[in-house]
């Protein structure tokens, strides 16, 4: 028990800010920008801190069921931290544009800069890295077709039949996702796995400390910290960040690397250990479960509200998406990754970063 305590004192620590935080918010968000902005900043640091708990919990829940359920509990744990900031920041920030900049900047952040920085950093280490292609043009075909029907198409609807097409679109991506978890968990699971057996894999089959009912346990409670923190923190973001002049796209980016954060360590272990297929299996398998998870709840959420939302990207932001697809599906089609086509990935992320700052 003491042990249990011991490892989790960030958590407790994340408790008692959140415990202190509430009684002091009417002081905080009205002793102006300055107090408002770091504030913000440092309950931003203490939900990074607490996402990376909840990875922690994610990947000792991963270990114990391996392959492919592991990268689908990293990738859903991540998204559900998403989903739940976003929402509670929709609910401050009136901006119709957040959740689509939000689920953008994640498939940037994932796709480009997790796996574009993984794949150059083991294929300067390890030349090609091997995975299973099945998985890579599956993901890639499935983002392609969500990102299609939900953030390309609505931009062609007429403003009074939003309501018709959000049911659509919401049953569009309940079936591709239940589909894509009967693939990835049954008749087709290995197209998201792949043999390291003699390719110098080390470690396995070393016992992850912990069980899985106190991983479980303590991954709902990160969630709800999270949540918790977040609720102050999108406040004090909105003072802090008004009139700044800042690209409005940067909350959006908050959120997109508050989720990614976790994720990007764990696949930089799996790329300088030489098992790409975890790489592979966390970048497109998170910007596929960002973008048919995150966009019924946002559409439900404007449902119920009875307000539309902006979904569809900018012309920019397809361009870029389509580019982004376009290279992930001829770089993902051999099961071999190299430090070049990491580049291309990450010169596209660099130029991501590089748009948003221009507030393009």
């Amino acid at each position: 028990m003491l042990r249990s305590l011991k490892d989790e004192k960030f958590l407790l620590f994340a408790l008692l800010v959140a415990v202190a935080v509430y009684p002091l918010e009417h002081s905080l968000l009205g002793g102006g920008k300055l107090l408002a902005g770091i504030a913000a900043s440092a309950l931003l640091a203490v939900i990074i801190g607490v996402s990376l708990r909840v990875a922690h919990h994610a990947e000792i829940l991963a270990e114990k069921v391996g392959e492919p359920y592991g990268t689908m509990i990293l990738t859903l744990a991540a998204v559900l931290v998403e989903v739940v900031i976003l929402a509670i920041m929709m609910g401050h920030n009136h901006s119709p544009t957040l959740a689509r900049d939000t689920i953008y900047a994640a498939v940037m952040l994932d796709m480009n800069g997790i796996l574009g920085l993984a794949a150059l950093l083991g294929g300067l280490k390890h030349g090609e890295q091997s995975y299973n292609d099945d998985s890579g043009k599956t993901y890639v075909t499935m983002i392609l077709t969500a990102v299609g029907i939900s953030m390309v198409v609505p931009e062609l609807i007429p403003a009074e039949q939003w309501k018709l097409y959000s049911f659509f679109t919401i049953g569009c991506m309940v079936m591709l996702y239940a589909l894509f978890l009967r693939m990835q968990t049954g008749q087709h699971s290995y197209f998201f796995s792949y043999n390291y057996a003699t390719h110098g894999e080390q470690g396995e089959g070393h016992e992850t400390p912990g069980s899985s009912q106190q991983s479980m346990a303590l991954l709902v409670v990160g969630v709800v910290l999270i949540g918790a923190l977040a609720e102050v923190m999108s406040k004090a973001l909105d003072i802090g960040l008004e009139g700044s002049g800042v690209p409005p796209i940067v909350p959006a980016l908050l959120v997109a690397a508050i989720s990614a954060s976790p994720e990007i360590l764990t696949a930089l272990r799996a790329a300088l250990a030489n098992r790409m297929q975890p790489v592979v299996n966390i970048a497109l398998g998170a910007s596929l479960s960002t973008v048919i998870l995150t966009v019924p709840v946002i559409e439900a959420l404007a449902l119920f509200k009875g307000q539309p939302i902006q979904m569809a990207m900018t012309p920019l932001q397809t361009g870029m998406m389509f580019i982004t697809l376009m290279v992930a599906g001829f770089n993902l089609h051999d099961g071999k990754t190299n430090a070049i086509e990491g580049m291309t990935h990450f010169v596209l992320f660099a130029t991501f970063l590089m748009l948003s700052f221009m507030g393009l």
